[in-house]
């Protein structure tokens, strides 16, 4: 089943690519942030992002469960964060922390007009995903995670190990 999986994940990232996300949200249910992720107004490194703003703007950013997909995205249209209920469910605790770290990250980016998926770039040689990543890095080290257990949060089955090399030195983590 795995091998299903490859093929789920390889049709979501082409029809990002394309644009045409709005048939990943066939049968998607909408929540507030506020609502899904409880206490997140309180979290040093989210206040650190927004600022005076967080309360404001956690209590109005809306969370679209998707069906497909991996793990976690903000959509560059109405700047929604896109989750995989599947994700939430079965995913590593301290992943899901700096997930939502991350894409929070992406979610100031977008109120500040950056182009999220710049296609003029590779995904890992992007400048706001070094900016995020960089960003939730220096959150994990904080939590006191080691740079080989960074390296493990960084990689993903969607990335090659030439990327996954140029990612982590970009955001300064040292892996084997």
């Amino acid at each position: 089943m795995e091998w299903l999986e490859d093929i789920v994940f390889s049709v979501y990232r082409l029809l990002r690519r394309l644009r045409l996300r709005g048939l990943l949200r066939l049968g998607a249910s909408t929540r507030r942030f506020t609502d899904v992720f409880k206490g997140f107004e309180k979290v040093e490194a989210v206040k650190r992002i927004f600022g005076e703003e967080t309360e404001k703007v956690l209590r109005n950013l809306k969370v679209e469960f998707i069906a497909f997909g991996g793990y976690m995205g903000v959509d560059d249209v109405t700047g929604h964060l896109l989750v995989n209920p599947r994700y939430l469910k079965s995913g590593d605790r301290v992943d899901i922390y700096l997930d939502i770290i991350h894409e929070l990250y992406h979610i100031k980016q977008f109120m500040e007009g950056k182009e999220l998926f710049d296609n003029r770039f590779e995904y890992v040689d992007r400048p706001t995903e070094i900016e995020a990543y960089s960003y939730t890095v220096q959150e994990a080290r904080r939590l006191g995670l080691s740079d080989e257990r960074i390296c493990e949060y960084l990689k993903t089955e969607w990335m090659s190990e030439r990327d996954f090399k140029r990612l982590a030195k970009a955001v300064n983590v040292s892996c084997c």
